[in-house]
């Protein structure tokens, strides 16, 4: 055989391959076995199918006690509330009703699955709204408020806790309830990086929860991928095929995987068809999650000794809503400033973050940084939480529950990069920390890290 005529039937081989088998394979498999008891928590009904069908499906077979926790009723998709229904829903009794439709859809669905109704929990907190929640709601801060029903309270007579506010310390309330009178052994739930603000809230939440009941180590986490740009990767429907990790997920997350049976699959394919409200808007991505496996990962939590070396932070995202660079107009490519690396020590008795940009902050780009505290003998709400802004030529500080003196907080701008050090003791004296950062145009999300956990030993 010639070389060329060789060289033909290697790029052949090559084009056949799916083009998800590019991607790292889940190395650890899933199983179950008699005694475990199976918590999936979804923000979302459908993240529950999508994220988790076949894991539903393998505690229902193996007759394991299961509960599925949804953390929202899904009442604010206008889009595919607008196919559905073929008119606009934008009043608060249409997005009302619109969420008992996805209620009904949930019960509908999982009893595909082999769920019972009595196994499912809606707590129905705002759609869209409850990362805002974690961020700006706790304690002596007023109740936030839905966007299309515009109501501060759990407004559904089906949910967990009718009337609850819409207060961080309300959902963890709820969490705690659930955990301590279910008892799970693994926990699946929505990932910290996923690109929808309510995914990553549920993941926060639930990790406060888990922390004040003392639940570590009791139960194994598993977080699962639902929003994220270009995958699951072809999309479209191939039941037949593997889900394969993204490409920028691979560094320092540890996935495992879980295999579908055929029927499994064909299962998943029917549940996810009878969330008919979101499958007649987005029927290709919503197949794309019926594959021949699931996986699950998350990252490393980060510990810090008093004097230690910098840890490389670097988990890259782009947009809230899945967009990058590219999907910006000229005038806003130009502004575009992108988060290039990001890193955390400490210095004894503070906590210092670094960030390195893509270019310098422009005058209509900034930054914003999260920092909040967390130590399990004081009360959540009550812990310091840090909001930082900088733009060009001004700085911002916000800092629920404690008031900053002027060495608490230094904060060094040099060209592309941002040092931030904070005294800890400002920060509640924590032994863990949550963090996340992102950079702005007005109201458009440019780029994105991921949420992280830092424990100080």
């Amino acid at each position: 055989m010639s070389k060329k005529l060789l060289l033909f039937f290697v790029i052949i081989a090559i084009l056949l391959i799916p083009a998800d088998s590019f991607g790292q394979a889940a190395a650890d498999g899933i199983s179950f076995s008699k005694g475990e008891r199976i918590l999936v928590l979804a923000p979302h009904p459908d993240d529950e199918v999508l994220g988790c069908g076949g894991i539903i499906q393998e505690a229902v077979k193996n007759k394991l006690p299961l509960k599925i926790v949804f953390l929202t009723y899904g009442d604010n998709n206008q889009w595919s509330f607008l196919f559905y229904r073929k008119y606009p829903v934008v009043m608060p009794k249409g997005a009302e009703a619109m969420g008992v439709v996805r209620h009904d859809e949930a019960l509908a669905a999982d009893k595909v699955l082999g769920v019972l109704p009595s196994q499912l929990v809606f707590l129905g907190y705002p759609d869209f709204k409850t990362l805002d929640i974690w961020l700006y709601h706790w304690g002596r801060r007023p109740p936030g408020k839905g966007m299309l029903m515009e109501v501060t309270r759990v407004p559904y007579s089906s949910a967990f806790r009718s009337g609850a506010a819409y207060k961080g310390e309300e959902i963890v309330k709820d969490l705690k309830t659930i955990i301590e009178e279910f008892k799970p052994t693994e926990i699946f739930l929505s990932h910290p990086s996923d690109n929808n603000p309510d995914h990553r809230a549920f993941y926060l939440f639930t990790q406060v929860a888990i922390w004040d009941l003392g639940y570590e180590g009791r139960a194994m986490i598993f977080p699962y991928l639902i929003h994220c740009k270009d995958w699951p990767s072809p999309s479209g429907y191939y039941p037949s095929r593997e889900m394969a990790i993204p490409q920028f997920f691979q560094r320092e997350i540890k996935w495992f995987g879980h295999s579908l049976s055929r029927q499994s699959v064909e299962n998943k394919y029917a549940a996810i068809r009878a969330h008919r409200s979101q499958y007649d808007s987005g029927k290709r991505n919503l197949l794309s999650f019926v594959r021949s496996n699931e996986i699950f990962g998350d990252f490393p939590v980060v510990k810090l000794e008093p004097a230690s070396a910098e840890y490389d932070l670097t988990q890259h995202v782009s947009g809230d809503d899945g967009s990058g660079p590219e999907e910006l107009t000229a005038e806003e490519k130009a502004a575009f400033v992108g988060i290039e690396k990001r890193f955390v020590r400490r210095n004894k008795d503070r906590l210092i973050i670094r960030i390195e940009l893509s270019r310098p902050l422009a005058k209509t780009v900034g930054i914003s940084m999260h920092i909040f505290g967390y130590r399990k003998d004081k009360d959540f709400r009550d812990m310091p939480k840090l909001h930082i802004r900088l733009g060009m030529l001004w700085i911002r500080v916000v800092c629920q529950g404690v008031k900053l003196r002027k060495s608490d907080l230094q904060i060094r701008k040099g060209g592309k990069a941002i040092t931030v050090s904070v005294s800890l003791n400002a920060l509640g004296n924590p032994r863990r920390i949550f963090t996340s950062a992102n950079t702005y145009l007005g109201n458009i999300p440019l780029d994105r890290v991921s949420w992280r956990i830092v424990e100080l030993e």
